[in-house]
């Protein structure tokens, strides 16, 4: 499969986390879990942000970690029934949590960009440009935030790659 051999795969935790990462962690417990000394770049304010080498990026609120959002090429992949989230046609990604939702019951929910959610697993599934294509971008939020209106109104996560 190419690039996806170097990829490293995380395991989804329905409401709880993705990967080594776990909803309520502080920037210090996050860098640790990802074995990293600390984020590349970081962005201040109530719902703080911070980079990380391997394509991971990390969304806190008051301090405790909310979002993780994976680069849909240089991030962890994770799979949802088979279906790898990051680094997906898009649409074919949407269809995918349509069809998941309606053979689950999952809950479903558009942001304000078009973006499908199933809030009850807490993950969203954005669009990102890379290069010439679109790929799908996941992100696992605690169910809270992801609900919230500061979350639906700012979407605090850029769509777009280097």
């Amino acid at each position: 499969m190419g690039v996806d051999a170097e990829r490293e795969c995380w395991e989804l935790r329905s409401g709880a986390g993705v990967g080594p990462l776990q909803f309520g962690m502080s920037p210090a417990e996050v860098a640790q879990a990802l074995a990293v000394p600390g984020p590349q770049e970081r962005a201040g304010g109530p719902y703080a942000q911070e980079d990380f080498p391997n394509g991971v990026k990390a969304f806190y609120d008051a301090g405790k970690l909310a979002c993780v959002a994976l680069d849909a090429v240089t991030g962890p992949q994770v799979f949802l029934s088979g279906f790898p989230l990051a680094g997906s046609d898009p649409e074919q990604g949407q269809q995918f949590l349509l069809d998941h939702a309606a053979e689950h019951g999952n809950c479903l929910l558009y942001t304000p960009d078009d973006s499908l959610s199933l809030t009850d697993l807490g993950v969203l599934l954005r669009s990102q440009q890379v290069g010439a294509a679109r790929l799908t971008r996941p992100l696992f939020v605690k169910e809270e935030w992801l609900e919230s209106e500061y979350f639906r109104d700012h979407l605090p996560l850029e769509g777009t790659s280097g």
